[in-house]
């Protein structure tokens, strides 16, 4: 329910108040009056205000919500339509570059940029360990959020061939084998340097195992995970 109180020295002044702030008129309100203004001596002594409380009919409130998500819809739908020609002429334009023809396929999830590259020179594209995937796909997040707010910010990922799915089983596998290495020899292990969302997969693969740790060392880009006995 939608609802203020207002004073001021006349009714018609705080009900006047009271609607300019809901943004309506007298016809989509009930008004109560709570206190009746009085003068008091000399108008001075002993005066008090007007006091009302004005409240938006539902009908009223059902229509304000409905028009505020239209309005909130149409701005996403605006926003992503000029981030995903941002990002599909962006990658358009690397592509040829590289002399590399690919379909490039945009689609958004969950308020992501969700890219999928098929063509037949993808494990260019892929690089050693993901690492020019990767770039690539941090260039493109320069471009989809150029002049954004960071409230605002779009997250872009960019795949091909299955890659960061058959990447993340991979690294769940080396996980859990080197966890088992290091209960049986009682040694920590250091793994390659890899990016934030790679290290990500691997404590949370061995959060859960008894006996085992892990943390990340060093600086970006040779940031890596190592795995110890606790």
């Amino acid at each position: 329910m939608m609802m203020v109180e207002k004073t001021a020295k006349t009714v018609e002044e705080a009900v006047r108040s009271a609607l300019e702030e809901l943004k309506t008129d007298k016809e989509s309100v009930e008004i109560e009056i709570i206190e009746q203004p009085v003068k008091g001596i000399f108008g001075i002594i002993g005066s008090k205000n007007a006091r009302v409380r004005v409240t938006l009919k539902e009908k009223k409130i059902t229509e304000k919500i409905v028009e505020k998500e239209i309005e909130k819809t149409e701005i996403r739908i605006t926003d992503y339509i000029l981030e995903k020609e941002r990002a599909r002429k962006f990658l358009r334009d690397v592509l040829e570059a590289m002399d590399i023809k690919a379909e490039i396929r945009v689609k958004d999830v969950n308020e992501s940029l969700y890219i999928n590259l098929a063509g037949p020179k993808m494990g260019v594209i892929i690089g050693r360990r993901g690492q020019t995937l990767d770039s690539l796909q941090y260039l493109v997040s320069l471009v989809v959020n150029k002049d954004k707010e960071r409230e605002s910010f779009v997250k872009v990922i960019i795949d091909t061939e299955d890659y960061r799915r058959k990447r993340e089983e991979t690294l769940k596998r080396l996980a859990k084998r080197l966890a088992e290495k290091v209960k049986r020899t009682g040694r920590k292990v250091e793994l390659e340097p890899m990016n934030p969302y790679e290290r990500r997969i691997i404590h949370s693969t061995l959060q859960g195992i008894e006996g085992i740790t892990t943390f990340s060392e060093g600086e970006e880009p040779y940031r890596k995970v190592i795995i110890s006995n606790k």
